[in-house]
């Protein structure tokens, strides 16, 4: 069995690294955050690449790629701490893609898959869905519950947005009396997104993790790079354990959700879990690896700290996929979804 990716696999992670590289250097990451915006300018190319609808089908003006594609981009994204809507608007076409009727497909997917239109996803608990990425700029928002999903079209929803801890996304509380109800299952489309934040904190990790490496390398303490220390050294091997583990369960849980979709609920589940745990880990390890120097404003590691706490609240906490995926193996009594 063949582990690796496709020539067009490898092709499409080449192109994402070489832009995304090129156009969000981490000055002009901090720029946008601090600017509480996002790059409208690299939005639009990457649309152009094709990359909104990279899932999408054809038919509706995708690309028709698979799970794995576009887990593929959304490391890349967290790599680079893109501060663009790409997780908000795949997340739309995945619910509508998965659970809309032809006519919702017909009016929506075409629009997501160019870009034209915006979109997003949140998860409805006591009647408001909390942690919605950029529902104020969104043109439909999908708010999933126990009971189904429903999209609110721009104006039918009561938005509120809020600063969150991660500056480089725009959130908001969404709270909606009504919308158009999608008729299809739901939850397939949230696994597969709780697998795309997954490898976005997969993406987060690695760069963290890289900064920890490339500093203990040039710090020297007593004439010797830190890196050369024990308690460095095994701090940096534990990154990687943690990095790696991350990547295998966000990668499985995508295929899955092309090949082998009846295992994708616990894939995806286990996914979200521990790559929310990791990527705090590994982060809140580089930091202390920095020492002094990473807890102040001016270095950058605090904005991959605060992506990843942050992508561990979206869309179900660790905890809660925990307690999904033990009830999905019959070790706990009653059933968890992450609406």
């Amino acid at each position: 069995m063949n582990f690796d990716f496709s020539d067009d696999q490898q092709a499409i992670k080449r192109t994402a690294k070489d832009l995304l590289a090129d156009r969000f250097k981490p000055e002009r990451v901090r720029e946008l955050a601090e600017a509480k915006t996002y790059d409208d300018v690299a939005w639009k190319e990457m649309c152009e690449l094709g990359w909104a609808g990279i899932f999408i089908d054809e038919a509706h003006g995708g690309q028709e790629l698979g799970t794995v594609e576009l887990i593929i981009l959304m490391e890349e994204l967290g790599y680079a701490l893109a501060p663009v809507p790409f997780l908000s608007n795949s997340a739309a076409g995945l619910a509508i893609q998965a659970a809309g009727s032809n006519e919702q497909r017909e009016r929506w997917l075409p629009g997501l898959a160019s870009g034209e239109l915006r979109g997003t996803v949140g998860l409805l608990r006591g009647g408001e869905a909390r942690l919605v990425p950029d529902a104020a700029e969104a043109d439909l928002i999908v708010l999933a519950g126990e009971d189904g999903a429903v999209v609110a079209e721009r104006g039918a929803a009561e938005v509120e947005v809020f600063e969150a801890l991660d500056a480089t996304r725009r959130f908001a509380h969404v709270r909606a009396e009504a919308g158009d109800a999608l008729p299809g299952d739901v939850q397939p489309a949230l696994d597969r997104i709780c697998a795309a934040v997954a490898a976005e904190n997969v993406g987060v990790a690695q760069r963290a993790m890289e900064m920890a490496v490339d500093y203990a390398r040039e710090r020297k303490q007593f004439d010797r790079p830190i890196g050369s220390y024990q308690a460095v050294s095994h701090r940096c091997a534990q990154m990687l354990l943690e990095v790696e583990g991350s990547r295998s369960a966000a990668y499985y849980a995508a295929w899955c959700a092309d090949a082998e979709p009846d295992s994708l609920a616990q894939a995806a589940s286990m996914a979200k879990a521990y790559a929310s745990d990791a990527g705090w880990r590994v982060c809140t390890s580089s930091l202390q690896v920095h020492g002094g120097i990473g807890f102040t404003w001016e270095h950058d590691l605090h904005f991959y700290l605060k992506r990843a706490k942050t992508n561990a609240l979206m869309f179900g906490s660790a905890r809660e996929h925990r307690e999904r995926v033990a009830s999905l193996s019959g070790l706990a009594s009653e059933s968890v979804s992450v609406a």
